[in-house]
C-alpha cells in the first residue's frame, strides 16, 4: 500500500536565494547505495546555500568543510526533495593561543 503525501504549502519553494540550507534528497533507485554496517540509506543530505529556486526544484552551491573541497552547484529535482529548512551561517573558528 502506499500513502501519498502533498508537500506542505510552501515548503521549500519558500527558500530565497542565499540561504544557507540542508536538503534531504533521494538517491537515484538505480544508483548506489550508501551501506554503514549493512544499514542501506535511501537518502542523502545537501548543505549549500540557494542559487535558484524554481518548480523544478532547487540550485545549490555546496558549503564544504574548509580544505575538503571546492564549493559545487548541485541542481536537485523538486520530485527528490524530501525535506529542506535554512540552516544558521558557518560558525567562525578563531585561532589563537589557548587562554
Amino acid at each position: 500500500m502506499t500513502f501519498a503525501t502533498s508537500p506542505a504549502p510552501g515548503g521549500w519553494r519558500d527558500l530565497r536565494p542565499g540561504t544557507r540550507v540542508v536538503v534531504r534528497r533521494r538517491l537515484a533507485p538505480a544508483g548506489p547505495l550508501v551501506s554503514d554496517g549493512g544499514t542501506a540509506h535511501r537518502w542523502t543530505d545537501l548543505i549549500g546555500h540557494v542559487v535558484e529556486v524554481s518548480d523544478a526544484g532547487l540550485r545549490l552551491r555546496t558549503d564544504p568543510v574548509p580544505g575538503r573541497g571546492e564549493p559545487q552547484e548541485v541542481d536537485v529535482a523538486a520530485a527528490d526533495i524530501e525535506a529542506a529548512k535554512p540552516i544558521p551561517p558557518r560558525p567562525v573558528r578563531r585561532s589563537g593561543p589557548p587562554r
